[in-house]
Order: C-alpha cells, then sequence, then structure tokens
C-alpha cells in the first residue's frame, strides 16, 4: 500500500499541477475518441502503450479481452460498450490482445480450471477462438483468432453495429507483444468502417 500511496502522491505534486489545464477541461468534458478493449493482464496498460492523454481511451479491460455476443440483459461490458459508441461516441474500436496471455494459454495448453469455476466460465466466451485455431497449445495463434472472434462479437452489439452501418465508427484488431513493445494489426481485422 506504501508504493500506491507514494504515486498518488507524486501524481498529485508532479502530474496532476504540470497538466492542471488538461484536467480542469476533462472535469467537464468527457470525449475519448478510442473504446480500447484490453486483457486485464497488469502487464498490458493501453494509455502507456498507446501514449494517450487521460480522457482518449475509453477502456474495458476483461479476462482475455472477452467481449461476450449480445444477448438480451444487462452487463457490465454490454453496457461499457453501448456507453462508449451511443453516448460518448467513439470514432474507434480497438480490441487489443497480448502476448503470453493467461487466459489463452490456460485454454491452448488445457489447464485445469476446476478451482476457478468463475474463470472456467467466464472463458467459454472464446470458445469460437478456439474452433479458429487448428494446432492445440498454439497459444500465438489462439490470441490473434480470438482478437479477430471478439471483434465479431463486438459488431452483434446493436449501437456497434448501427455505428458500422453508418460509418460512425471501424474496428481494429491489435496484438501486443510483451516482450518486445511490437503492436501488429491483423490485417483480417483492420480497420471494418462503412
Amino acid at each position: 500500500m506504501q508504493d500506491l500511496a507514494e504515486g498518488v502522491a507524486r501524481f498529485q505534486g508532479d502530474v496532476f499541477p504540470a497538466k492542471a489545464e488538461l484536467f480542469a477541461h476533462l472535469a467537464t468534458h468527457h470525449t475519448p475518441h478510442t473504446l480500447f478493449i484490453s486483457c486485464s493482464d497488469a502487464r498490458v496498460v493501453p494509455e502507456l502503450i498507446t501514449q494517450g492523454e487521460p480522457g482518449e481511451l475509453f477502456v474495458i479491460r476483461t479476462a482475455g479481452n472477452l467481449v461476450p455476443a449480445y444477448a438480451p440483459g444487462a452487463d457490465g461490458v454490454s453496457a461499457s460498450v453501448e456507453y462508449a459508441v451511443a453516448v460518448l461516441g467513439v470514432k474507434e474500436i480497438v480490441v487489443c490482445g497480448h502476448s503470453a496471455c493467461g487466459a489463452m494459454t490456460a485454454l491452448a495448453e488445457g489447464h485445469d480450471l476446476g478451482g476457478a469455476p468463475a474463470v472456467a466460465t467466464w472463458l467459454r466466451h472464446a470458445d469460437a477462438s478456439q474452433a479458429r485455431t487448428a494446432a492445440p497449445g498454439d497459444v500465438s495463434t489462439l490470441v490473434r483468432e480470438n482478437v479477430r472472434a471478439q471483434l465479431a462479437n463486438l459488431a452483434t452489439h446493436p449501437s456497434v453495429a448501427r455505428a458500422l452501418a453508418e460509418g460512425k465508427v471501424s474496428l481494429r484488431g491489435w496484438v501486443y507483444d510483451i516482450g518486445t513493445g511490437r503492436v501488429e494489426e491483423l490485417p483480417t481485422a483492420a480497420a471494418v468502417a462503412a
């Protein structure tokens, strides 16, 4: 907790004052240009990877960067997607997978998730990703196919489907390599727009 408290103190003493004008603007304006969906993995930090300023990204982080296909009823991911697209009017949606993803590794290598039943249930949202991956144990391919599958799931959300049809949003699939810092845009998932 000491490290967190020291970080807050540095933020309040150094960072916030240096960006006071930006934060004053953000206090009354919320206009991110991109919905960024990434894994909950602590090594994947969307704002650091993109070098974005506060207020530029609307971020959803889930285990395995999974986005369930649309279904009636409320859930946090669907509500966040709808808010970003229908209310905030983001222009781009990025689904970002990453190397060494624990969720994709567990699926690719068939790990026993009996001790983590909520995780096992959540990872069922990657069934289509697994079906697209021919070689068992191929984590790298599964990561890429999972990004593509989540983009397909996003398109089932009414707010996203509407924005795509009206040419108001584009979808992108990225894979971030933790060890090299490289970001690959998947060619078959690149910029889907009207």
